[in-house]
């Protein structure tokens, strides 16, 4: 394979789709893409919820474009009550457990057994 001159399907500008990209591409089973690396990180940010964008990283340059720190929010382990946060909205209809409590409940062949209601939620099992 050899570099790609490819135009953006949003902004027009010229892109290079390189070599090391589309090997990387073609292992994980994507398809060339449509647009630039800067048109990509703005609509990522987008459907992220927002946040700021600055176009001074380089797609190409096999660095990554973060979003930054995960949100996080406050809870109360169901387990041992104490204070904690957790990377998803707790919405109340089920446990949350602090880290050391979710931890204890991996270990426990309730929790791996557990019916397929899904009865419980902790901050690791989501993300």
């Amino acid at each position: 394979m050899s570099d790609q001159d490819l135009t953006c399907t949003d902004c027009g500008k010229q892109f290079t789709f390189t070599d090391r990209e589309q090997e990387f591409y073609q292992s994980k089973g994507f398809t060339t893409p449509g647009r630039c690396p800067d048109c990509r990180a703005a609509r990522k940010a987008a459907r992220q919820g927002g946040g700021s964008y600055s176009s001074g990283g380089s797609y190409s340059s096999g660095g990554s474009y973060s979003s930054g720190e995960r949100q996080m929010y406050p809870a109360v382990c169901a387990q041992c009550g104490k204070d904690t946060q957790v990377p998803f909205q707790p919405r109340g209809d089920r446990p949350v457990y602090c880290s050391d409590c979710y931890r204890s409940q991996q270990g426990s062949s309730s929790y791996s057994g557990r019916s397929s209601s899904g009865s419980s939620r902790s901050g690791g099992s989501r993300y």
